[in-house]
This record gives C-alpha cells, sequence and structure tokens, in this order.
C-alpha cells in the first residue's frame, strides 16, 4: 500500500467517556473517571504518536467541556482545525467494567449532541479534503442516525473520487443502530463499496453479504474475506483479530490481513493483564494502517497492529499514544524497571 501524500482525517464524533471505577458498581462510589476518546478520534491519536500528520473531522460543542476535549487532541498531535464549535452538548458513553461473572457494559449518551445534529450540508467537503493523503471512517458514524450515515457516505465518496484512499472499521454498535435502522446492511453496503481497506471479520462479513460462514478459525476468516472482496470490487485489503477470552484479565489475541490473492498473519499473543479493552481495536486499525505505509508484508503488518493494540490493553482510557519507541520496547517477559 502507498503511503499517503497528506495528512491522514478521520471523520466522526469526539466523545466524553465516563468510567466507572473498577471493582464498583455505579453511583458506589461519588467518583467517575472522565476520558476523551471516539473511535475514529483514538485512530487519529494513535497514528499522531507513530509520527504521521493526522486531522480530526468533527463538530464538539462549544464552551469549557468543548474547549478541553480540543485541547486533548491537540496535546497527542492531531489537528484540529477542521472540528466545527457549534452549539449543543458532547456526546457521552458510559462504561461500566465487569467482573467475576458480570461482564462490562457500555451505555451510550449520544443522541442529540453536537455531532449528532448536524446536518449532511454542514459538511464543506472540497475544504475538509482539500490536501488530504487518507481518510479513516468507522461505523460507529452511520450507526448515529441518518444524517450522520448521510455525511460519511458524502465523505468517502467524495475522497474516493478525488483519489484519496479510505479505510472503514465496522465497529457494530448495536444499541446504537436499533434505535433507528432495522437494516443497517443497507445503509453500510454503499460506505464500504467506497473503501480501500476495511476492518472487520466474518461477522462483518456475513452483515454485508447475507451470507453464513461454516468453516471455523482461520479458514472462516479467508472464507469472509473473499466474500467481501466479491461484493466490494474496490475493496484491496481486510484486517481481523481473533479473540479468546481465557480469564477477564487474560485474553489471547491473532491478526491476519487478507487480499485477494493472499493473506498474512501475526502469531498469537497472549495479553495479561488486561487493564482497559476500550479502544484496543482502534489501535490495532493505527498499527495496521502504519504498517502497510511503512512497507511491512501482510504478516508483519498484521503483527505491527496487534502489537499496538496489545499495548493498549495496558492503558486506562481510549487512546493509545505509543511512540515506535515504546512499540520496539514491548515485551511479553516481566522486567524491573529501567532507571
Amino acid at each position: 500500500m502507498i503511503a499517503p501524500r497528506g495528512p491522514i482525517a478521520c471523520f466522526g464524533e469526539v466523545v466524553m467517556r465516563v468510567s466507572v471505577p473498577h471493582g464498583e458498581l455505579p453511583l458506589q462510589s461519588a467518583r467517575f473517571d472522565a476520558h476523551v476518546g471516539g473511535a475514529e478520534a483514538n485512530v487519529a491519536v494513535a497514528l499522531a504518536a507513530l509520527g504521521h500528520q493526522t486531522a480530526m473531522i468533527s463538530a464538539v460543542a462549544e464552551g469549557p467541556l468543548g474547549d478541553g476535549v480540543l485541547r486533548e487532541m491537540r496535546r497527542h498531535g492531531v489537528d484540529v482545525a477542521p472540528i466545527r464549535r457549534p452549539a449543543g452538548r458532547i456526546g457521552l458513553y458510559y462504561h461500566l467494567p465487569g467482573g467475576p461473572m458480570r461482564p462490562a457494559e457500555v451505555i451510550y449518551d449520544r443522541a442529540g449532541s453536537a455531532f449528532a445534529e448536524a446536518r449532511p450540508d454542514d459538511w464543506n467537503w472540497d475544504h475538509l479534503l482539500d490536501g488530504v493523503g487518507w481518510l479513516h471512517v468507522s461505523g460507529v458514524t452511520p450507526a448515529l442516525g441518518p444524517d450522520s450515515a448521510a455525511a460519511v457516505l458524502e465523505a468517502v465518496t467524495r475522497a474516493r473520487a478525488a483519489g484519496i484512499g479510505v479505510s472503514f472499521d465496522g465497529n457494530w454498535r448495536g444499541r446504537l443502530w436499533n434505535r433507528w435502522q432495522p437494516d443497517p446492511a443497507a445503509i453500510l453496503k454503499p460506505i464500504v463499496a467506497q473503501a480501500t481497506l476495511l476492518f472487520g471479520n466474518h461477522r462483518d462479513a456475513g452483515l454485508l453479504s447475507g451470507r453464513e460462514f461454516s468453516g471455523d478459525g482461520e479458514d472462516r476468516r479467508r472464507e469472509g474475506a473473499l466474500a467481501l472482496f466479491d461484493h466490494f470490487p474496490s475493496l484491496e485489503y481486510v484486517a481481523s483479530t481473533a479473540r479468546e477470552i481465557m480469564r477477564p484479565d487474560a485474553h489471547r489475541l491473532t491478526a491476519r490481513i487478507d487480499t485477494r490473492d493472499k493473506s498474512g498473519a501475526s502469531d498469537a499473543m497472549v495479553i495479561t493483564p488486561v487493564i482497559d479493552r476500550i479502544g484496543t481495536g482502534d489501535a490495532f486499525a493505527a498499527g495496521v494502517l502504519d504498517g502497510l505505509w511503512s512497507g511491512k508484508s501482510l504478516a508483519e503488518a498484521a503483527g505491527h497492529g496487534l502489537a499496538l493494540s496489545a499495548l493498549k490493553h495496558g492503558l486506562h482510557g481510549d487512546f493509545a499514544p505509543f511512540s515506535r519507541t515504546a512499540m520496539s520496547r514491548m515485551t511479553s517477559v516481566a522486567q524491573d524497571v529501567s532507571r
């Protein structure tokens, strides 16, 4: 894959994450932990940390909270100039960590946010895409509602017409889709049709192709990728991970990248302890993009994405702001403090 000749633009909602402290139920104590996040913003931050020029296209409500959100994005090296500042509110989601015999949960409070209320014609794509080298979007944005879905479709269509590469992360959010759209595939198919690279597994392939895949493991993921290539002629790469939850704090992950003619897979990696799983898929996406743009083989790029995802599992918050040096020093062996 040819590296982009301009900044990487990420389009989506920047949100506030409100987390219940680990080991507690909501409001058990008078404290929440707040972080800035959002699927596309997470990718922008991770790529910026790896040395790429990134920009965030979004709408963040004016006011002190919005100012704080922009400061946090700037702190991580993301260009926030394309972000609109309308009146309104910032989208939220509540993260309820799990525990023994109790799964983690995400509760959304994003309806009516400044981003969700934006109309499709509020986005000047001729200006926003001018000079951009790559556009990254995800399935979270079209799940917010018809106006957001129309904006994503316009963005990827304009980008593709301008020769800009497009990556799309499935990021399935059933609770958002269920609010308004009984047939998400009808919305997603024309968006994915403009993508160069798709992050998704056999479940995404099943949704988009209307098929079920009877294989198992690597064979099923390859079958799903081939189905996606059959349905979307412009698609060149499909990247995916497989996760085995061994214990709540120990996960086994593998990653692969498929093209029409070949595939490459990483070695399996056991990640323990798992501190925070939120944002790990976005870290994987950023690592794969960085790996492919730097000329790595399919297997190497898959491993590169998995390495960044593994680092994110050990960090609170949505972001994975790890440098290349941090990635080169990662190890699965317990070590003493580096002094």
